[in-house]
């Protein structure tokens, strides 16, 4: 809907949303460089009472105008791994789903704005966190550069963990996706009042973002709510309707409840996520898991035939989404994080990398393949190497595979500059992505913010970041946007004879895939959804 003039005049931007009337702030400097931040609006109902472990439902109508200065609750969750401490219990009203709009003036776009339809692009940011933790109000999250660039920018919460992702019977399947869809849905009914273009919308995120948005591809309710997609490392990991109820069992069993919906409803979310938390410290073992085991975290979508019909290496292998532009890509040494943050590096013993080189290698000699393709790696760097093939590299580049093989138009890249806080304990490890292209910018005079100096940009990037670090987000940021407008982020599309991939490095250029080697270990692999082992 266009915009409107408010019915109650003060200081704060207004707009009138489906549900009611939302008063905003003004974040940043002055003039055409103002950008309106509307927080905490509710896009769905809290799934709280009656709703609990429910498909999310609309919100309910207001009177008078919702202050939207302020970033909803989290949804209930553990502590971030390596933090100092969790992020808090949410609220007791259950207000989980709600939504954050960034937006420049409309009556005042910039002139570097890519129109289509008489609105600008949209960019709606779905968060990572191992499907457990993190939130849209994370201080690295803010809109504000984008939206001066000339995009709207959404970011929404979602549910997590039990609430989101356990498999119980009874209760609808992957609600935590479901949450995302409804947020899609305000999109297209309200974002055209907040200058945004509904048939102009991308779809981004990183990480366990990235596995949502694989998983928006494939799934029938989202269609038509997106035109362009970002998946910034697509983790591997989806689950069998087998393996996720056998893990719901587990955390239902370590809170001393039954696995059923009305056990689960009466317990409070603290309980369930005390026991999801104790179910992770012991996660390997849970040998029947598989290699979920030697991972950090017991979630993921659910392939469970209606909601999520097939894993999306296959579902776009078929062609199901050969109508959406999609970028997608991962990061030089995924996992090199991990084991820095687990204080293993220089640790790892050619026991454990023989482990992991056994539960995550492919085929029956994946192991020997490793060892003879990679001759000059130590252990740790074995180690390092078959995980983040296995658990982001591959996935992410099949992903892109699968996509340009069925007719989709396909942009692969991957990231190489090193961490700045310890270039080569973490390399390009994960989520250094997130600061790059969120760019590296305070969120001065904001007082909502909370702003955590211990945030991810402080941790990969450090207090101060050097220059070509920040030009080289400044390009990556440009290059979102312009795919965001156009289609076009500037290099050339994938394809299976020449597999140009963008590298952003120190150099940024184009050249062929890089992780060649890697490419040719996984090529007869087919990723799909991970069920239970004898």
């Amino acid at each position: 809907m266009a915009a409107a003039e408010s019915p109650v005049g003060t200081a704060g931007p207004e707009r009138r949303t489906t549900a009611g009337w939302v008063r905003g702030r003004w974040a940043g400097g002055a003039g055409t460089d103002e950008v309106a931040v509307f927080r905490g609006i509710p896009y769905a109902s809290p799934p709280v009472g009656d709703l609990r472990f429910q498909a999310p439902r609309p919100a309910a109508p207001w009177d008078g105008v919702l202050d939207a200065a302020r970033f909803g609750p989290v949804a209930p969750q553990g502590q971030f791994p390596g933090a100092s401490a969790a992020p808090g219990p949410a609220t007791d009203d259950g207000n989980w789903l709600t939504l954050n709009v960034w937006t420049a003036d409309p009556g005042a776009a910039t002139a570097t704005a890519s129109r289509v339809g008489g609105g600008l692009p949209v960019l709606v940011w779905v968060h990572g966190g191992a499907y457990i933790f993190g939130s849209a109000s994370e201080p690295g999250y803010d809109g504000s550069g984008f939206a001066r660039q000339g995009a709207v920018v959404v970011t929404c919460n979602y549910r997590l963990g039990v609430e989101g992702f356990a498999h119980i019977p009874g209760a609808p399947a992957n609600r935590g996706l479901l949450d995302v869809v409804a947020a899609l849905r305000w999109v297209a009914d309200n974002i055209a009042g907040f200058g945004g273009d509904p048939a102009n919308v991308t779809v981004f995120g990183e990480s366990a973002g990235a596995g949502i948005i694989a998983a928006l591809l494939a799934m029938p309710l989202a269609r038509g709510l997106f035109r362009r997609a970002i998946a910034q490392s697509v983790p591997g990991t989806f689950f069998t309707t087998s393996l996720a109820g056998d893990i719901t069992r587990a955390i239902a069993a370590q809170a001393g409840l039954a696995a059923t919906t009305a056990a689960l409803a009466a317990a409070s979310p603290q309980r369930l996520v005390e026991a999801q938390m104790t179910v992770t410290a012991d996660i390997r073992g849970y040998g029947q898991w598989g290699p979920v085991a030697l991972t950090v975290t017991p979630f993921s979508p659910v392939v469970d035939g209606e909601v999520l019909p097939r894993a999306p290496w296959r579902a776009l292998l078929s062609g199901d989404a050969r109508d959406i532009d999609l970028l997608v890509g991962h990061n030089r040494d995924e996992y090199k994080l991990f084991i820095a943050s687990d204080g293993q590096s220089g640790r790892i013993t050619d026991a454990e990398a023989s482990a992991a080189l056994g539960a995550f290698a492919p085929g029956p000699s994946g192991a020997e393949a490793y060892r003879d393709a990679y001759p000059s790696l130590s252990a740790e760097g074995l180690y390092e190497r078959v995980f983040s093939d296995w658990l982001f590299r591959m996935p992410s580049l099949h992903l892109g595979q699968a996509h340009a093989a069925a007719g989709g138009r396909t942009f692969l890249y991957e990231l190489t500059y090193p961490a700045p806080v310890a270039p080569e304990a973490l390399g390009a490890c994960h989520a250094l992505d997130v600061p790059l292209v969120w760019g590296w910018r305070g969120i001065e005079g904001d007082s909502s913010s909370d702003k955590d100096p211990a945030g991810i940009n402080v941790m990969l990037a450090g207090p101060r970041p050097p220059a070509d670090f920040i030009a080289l987000g400044d390009l990556m940021r440009a290059e979102w946007l312009a795919f965001a407008g156009c289609g076009e982020p500037g290099w050339p599309v994938y394809g299976a004879q020449r597999r140009l991939t963008r590298i952003y490095g120190r150099s940024p250029g184009v050249d062929p895939y890089p992780e060649a080697t890697s490419m040719r270990l996984w090529e007869r692999h087919q990723f799909d959804a991970l069920g239970l082992v004898s």
